[in-house]
């Protein structure tokens, strides 16, 4: 009987999808997709070609040999290669992304939130003040009244 007042899996896997939060994050996955494209461009297009000034344009061609002798590529390598410059690739590409994201998101929402709270408390302190005064006014016109009940009595 009671399984008739408990939400359906359907229900509630329903109202799960409409929550605020799994959209969001649903969003902000598929941003991040593009916006990885875009980092992997940059990287591809301006930071390799700098490399590539000094270097090797690609960063992955950066190696060194552990064990020698290290010739090929590929299945008919041999030795043991590390492959240094695919970290230093990836690395950069992290440091591009938390610096974009940083600098054009967080920054940005923060410097936002920081404004609308300056604001919300600017609002509160002006209607402290407000309210101060009103309860200010009040005890006034109360002690006004007690003092003219207080004379008017005597009077009698």
């Amino acid at each position: 009987m009671s399984e008739k007042n408990e939400p359906s899996v359907w229900q509630g896997f329903k109202a799960f999808l409409m929550r605020g939060n799994v959209v969001d994050l649903a969003v902000a996955v598929v941003i991040g997709a593009a916006f990885t494209n875009i980092v992997n461009s940059v990287v591809k297009g301006v930071i390799n070609p700098l490399v590539g000034a000094f270097g090797t344009q690609s960063l992955d061609s950066y190696s060194s040999c552990l064990k020698g002798p290290c010739t090929g590529t590929g299945d008919s390598a041999t030795g043991v290669r590390i492959l240094w410059g695919s970290v230093l690739g990836a690395t950069l590409t992290f440091l591009i992304t938390a610096a974009v994201v940083y600098f054009l998101m967080v920054l940005p929402m923060a410097k936002y939130l920081a404004r609308q709270e300056a604001r919300r408390k600017a609002r509160e302190g002006t209607q402290e003040v407000v309210e101060v005064s009103e309860l200010e006014v009040l005890k006034e016109i109360r002690d006004a009244l007690v003092a003219q009940r207080g004379s008017g009595h005597d009077r009698q």
